[in-house]
């Protein structure tokens, strides 16, 4: 199902995983099915089954992290030939996350038991049952151990619990930007995002026939003033205006027009019941959970890890990585410099590029 490694172009793939006969086991207790994931690879894997590596999106990203078709990938600067993820040594893949609304089963998915989509009525779920779905995937896929597993935010999240559930199946993991559970800061500022999107008028408890705009664009603007630094944010706009009336409340403040852009960029793209159902199973995640004290399962990880930090990021601020340096038995630190916050892993492509190479070379994998 790869691609050869010379062509970095790729189609998103779907496949079945689980379905009555067999169900996804969800934390929450139910026993769910059908479940379909949406997946894209680069490179070829090798005839061990043994130079994969997995590529964990945030919140409201797709499969598509390298590759031209229909735009670049989220995470072009990072993978392919010569890259950090080197495709022509590497077989990448990505696949969307459970609950998502880019090809894998998600709120927005036709349910059909009850022969429309399921909005409000899709199960709760974890960080744990996407990892799960991931592992069902690399399986069915050939792979039978990871390089590494590598990922940001809600996806590095996902690299955790990737390395506690399936100690053995990861040689490396690195987790960018995010902690050992949440924390009650980005519990309020998902919060505000979720209260947002419930207040829109169209909300309709979840089973609205149009999507909530407004209420789905304000969740993005509380998102981004914290994806964000206020020095970028400062550099970048500062008081500057539309136009020049200052009392003339049309004429916004560019910081202002920027938010809304924002907004409507992602209402145009996301569905709201998809980012009700993600945001609370980023609120859940608590490696301690059910599994005992924190320290104790941190120290069960065998993977070698890079933790690494952005030294602006408000969401995720660079001590909570360096607590689990401390916690993970073969775990070191390092911090990308960067004004632009937490979406710095976005961006600082040659910075990320350094670190990871020479990780990854450091470990022999």
């Amino acid at each position: 199902m790869a691609l050869p490694a010379e062509h970095i172009e790729s189609a998103t793939i779907a496949v079945e995983l689980f379905d009555s006969n067999g169900p996804l086991h969800l934390e929450c207790g139910l026993d769910f099915a059908p479940v379909t994931v949406a997946y894209e690879t680069y490179g070829r894997l090798n005839k061990k089954g043994t130079n994969a590596i997995h590529v964990c999106h945030a919140l409201t990203a797709n499969t598509h992290a390298a590759g031209t078709p229909p735009q670049p990938g989220w995470w072009d600067g990072l993978i392919g030939p010569g890259k950090a993820f080197d495709t022509d040594k590497y077989f990448v893949v990505c696949s969307n996350i459970l609950g998502s609304c880019y090809g894998t089963t998600g709120p927005s998915t036709f349910n059909p038991k009850a022969r429309q989509p399921y909005r409000a009525s899709f199960p709760a779920i974890t960080v744990r049952d996407i990892v799960r779905v991931q592992k069902r995937l690399l399986e069915i896929l050939g792979v039978r151990q990871l390089v590494t597993v590598c990922g940001s935010s809600l996806g590095g999240m996902q690299v955790l619990e990737w390395g506690i559930m399936y100690p053995d199946f990861c040689r490396t993991i690195i987790p960018i930007s995010t902690s050992s559970k949440q924390s009650a800061w980005c519990i309020a500022l998902n919060t505000i995002a979720r209260t947002a999107i419930m207040g829109d008028p169209d909300w309709n408890e979840g089973n609205y026939t149009d999507q909530p705009r407004r209420g789905l664009s304000m969740a993005r603007m509380v998102g981004m003033v914290s994806y964000r630094s206020p020095e970028e944010l400062e550099q970048r706009f500062g008081r500057e205006r539309q136009g020049g009336n200052a009392f003339d409340f049309s004429n916004q403040f560019q910081v202002e027009s920027y938010l809304a852009y924002q907004g409507q960029k992602l209402v145009e793209r996301f569905d709201a019941n998809t980012y009700i159902t993600l945001s609370r199973a980023m609120d859940l995640h608590d490696v301690g959970r059910g599994r005992g004290e924190t320290r104790d399962v941190l120290k069960s990880i065998k993977a070698r890890t890079l933790c690494i930090g952005v030294s602006s990021d408000i969401r995720y601020p660079t001590r909570e990585q360096k607590e689990l340096v401390t916690l993970i038995p073969d775990a070191r630190y390092d911090e990308v410099q960067s004004i632009h916050g937490h979406d710095a892993f976005l961006i600082e492509f040659e910075h990320l590029n350094r670190i990871i190479h020479h990780f990854l070379t450091e470990a022999g994998v």
